[in-house]
């Protein structure tokens, strides 16, 4: 679309921008939505402005990786990547459904593909068939995530043992763990994770790993030495987990975190993608959704 301009993002653009992210993905999640689960809605007010928080953190950390698609005024497309060390992630894109299949969405994944230089890449990747397409194409490998949901079966929960709260103390072996399981560190994404989240670790000198755990009890990051340590550490995100819960972003390099689903009374689904290029698919890791 000629009348389309694809430009760097800028702190004004994100209201409009999360009013974009909001229509894309409910439109999505209807699209996608399985016969046993509620009608998707619209994001809360408190939903949107931790998206915005959070873009506004990745256009802080790294502009230069944040892009947005504008059709006069309205923003009508996304793409939010970062750089760290030798990694580069797409943190979240999309494009509104009126304009996709006119371009849009190649200029925006150009724009940041650009913005990696060459690093090794990872993201989460929806089924769409247009998006998926364009992530071949551009040398992605594309790995079927399954997911787990349900209640915990709390009867199964194991007693576990050598784990501990975690803080920014931690960050300098987490980031070296990192390294080892995906060849980059997070970097100051520990912080922004640490600051909304209760972190778990195993200090372990040869079986370290830690999981990062959200208010509801949800692993939200995890990343491990070891199979043992790894499941240990997601049975303990089980533990806090409130009533209906969820298991994402597992690769069938991780069926580990089936096993665990699966012993705790975990139904089996399947999630999407994990792309990768120039690099192994992780593990023991379960990917964070934004941040990798």
């Amino acid at each position: 679309m000629d009348c389309v301009a694809v430009r760097l993002m800028c702190a004004d653009d994100l209201p409009g921008a999360e009013r974009t992210s909001d229509a894309v993905f409910l439109d999505s999640d209807r699209r996608d939505r399985r016969v046993s689960e509620p009608e998707p809605e619209p994001r809360s007010e408190a939903v949107s402005k931790r998206w915005i928080d959070r873009m506004r953190y990745f256009l802080e950390v790294d502009p230069q990786g944040c892009w947005v698609a504008v059709d006069g005024e309205r923003i009508v497309g996304f793409a939010i990547s970062q750089n760290r060390d030798r990694l580069w992630y797409l943190a979240t894109y999309g494009v509104l459904p009126r304009v996709q299949g006119q371009g849009v969405g190649k200029r925006l994944l150009d724009a940041v593909l650009a913005h990696a230089d060459g690093r090794q890449g990872m993201f989460s990747s929806s089924v769409h068939p247009g998006a998926t397409r364009r992530y071949r194409l551009a040398g992605f490998s594309l790995h079927p995530q399954m997911r787990m949901v349900g209640t915990v079966d709390r009867s199964t929960l194991p007693a576990v043992r050598g784990l501990s709260d975690g803080s920014a103390d931690d960050f300098d072996w987490m980031d070296r763990l990192d390294q080892r399981v995906r060849g980059a560190g997070h970097g100051s994404d520990h912080q922004y994770l640490l600051n909304s989240h209760r972190l778990v670790v195993s200090r372990g000198d040869d079986k370290p790993g830690y999981v990062y755990i959200d208010d509801r009890g949800r692993a939200v990051l995890l990343a491990a030495a070891d199979r043992r340590t790894a499941a240990d550490l997601l049975w303990e995100a089980l533990a806090a987990a409130q009533a209906d819960t969820l298991v994402n972003c597992i690769t069938t390099a991780n069926e580990w975190a089936v096993d665990v689903g699966l012993a705790a009374g975990l139904d089996i689904g399947q999630e999407g993608y994990l792309a990768v290029r120039g690099m192994p698919t992780p593990a023991p890791y379960l990917a964070s959704g934004q941040f990798l």
